[in-house]
């Protein structure tokens, strides 16, 4: 491989959430750049989390890392725990290049909150969704951003779900999990003011509607025949895998004149656009496009396949 195959080559990368979905697809493409990718998560090959999938571990996307050209670093870490994210930060003194906050795990929560009011779901549930969504995201990007600025031109990606334009005037369903989608979009907009004067980018990011594994296994459906869901929900056929946000982060990664999108809301359709890479399986969804035209009756098709 050339350098231009592997622009990332010498870099280390910290994706926090890496067990599975967006995180893992992310580590990897930064891996297949030629990053060095620590992958961090609650599930290890001993011991799942609270969200109860023992299929996806953070051992297994290290290894996918380092098999896709890079080199991968699993370290067990749950991020509400400030010293275990401090004993993380510690193993690498030199330097991070960049940080990717993909912090969730908070899906088996969602089932019971939707179409509900706030004060009608168990507090607890709806203050665990706050933990997993925004204190996590506080807690790692306090102890990692002094070793982020050691030198210049860190980047910083906070994962999300959904753009600022589209959140900003849309209620997501419940206020518990609107709160910690919407939270990670302000923090990339403060931190990007604070890392300024390093020469720092931060930026939102979110996939559209992500075939992760959850979400195929709730369809009853494998990335292979994900098209039978569309019986079900013809919608999901903008749906996009985890491949495609992965190839945006490490597209801004590998971007030397990334910090125009400085303090940015990004999505995985409009960088695709940006950076003229595609899914998987060649296409290029803009599902955020397709959610707004779809909801201001302009023609719009689900399967553009």
């Amino acid at each position: 491989m050339t350098t231009h195959d592997t622009p990332l080559k010498g870099r280390i990368c910290l994706v926090a959430g890496a067990t599975r979905g967006a995180g893992r697809a992310i580590a990897v493409q930064l891996g297949t750049a030629g990053a060095t990718v620590y992958v961090t998560g609650r599930t290890t090959r001993g011991e799942p989390s609270e969200v109860g999938r023992t299929t996806e571990t953070i051992e297994e996307t290290a290894e996918l890392v380092t098999a896709a050209g890079g080199e991968g670093i699993a370290v067990p870490t749950d991020h509400l725990e400030p010293e275990r994210v401090r004993a993380l930060v510690d193993r690498e003194h030199g330097r991070l290049d960049v940080l990717v906050n993909d912090l969730w795990g908070g899906e088996h929560l969602i089932g019971s909150a939707f179409g509900r009011k706030s004060w009608e779901l168990d507090l607890a549930d709806g203050l665990r969704m706050l933990e997993l969504g925004v204190r996590t995201h506080a807690v790692t990007s306090h102890l990692a951003v002094p070793l982020l600025i050691r030198n210049p031109g860190g980047l910083l990606v906070e994962v999300t779900d959904g753009t600022a334009a589209y959140n900003g005037t849309r209620f997501r369903e419940n206020l518990y999990y609107d709160l910690a989608k919407n939270a990670p979009i302000r923090m990339a907009f403060g931190l990007a003011k604070e890392l300024a004067e390093y020469g720092g980018t931060a930026v939102a990011v979110t996939p559209g509607w992500l075939r992760s594994e959850q979400m195929l296994a709730s369809f009853g459906v494998t990335e292979e025949n994900w098209r039978d869901a569309l019986g079900k929900a013809p919608d999901f056929g903008i749906s996009e895998s985890p491949v495609y946000v992965g190839r945006a982060v490490a597209a801004l990664a590998a971007d030397p004149d990334r910090h125009r999108w400085t303090g940015r809301s990004l999505s995985s359709g409009h960088l695709a656009a940006e950076y003229g890479f595609t899914d998987a399986d060649g296409s290029r969804p803009d599902c955020w496009g397709f959610l707004v035209a779809k909801e201001t009756g302009t023609p719009a098709v689900a399967d553009h396949r």
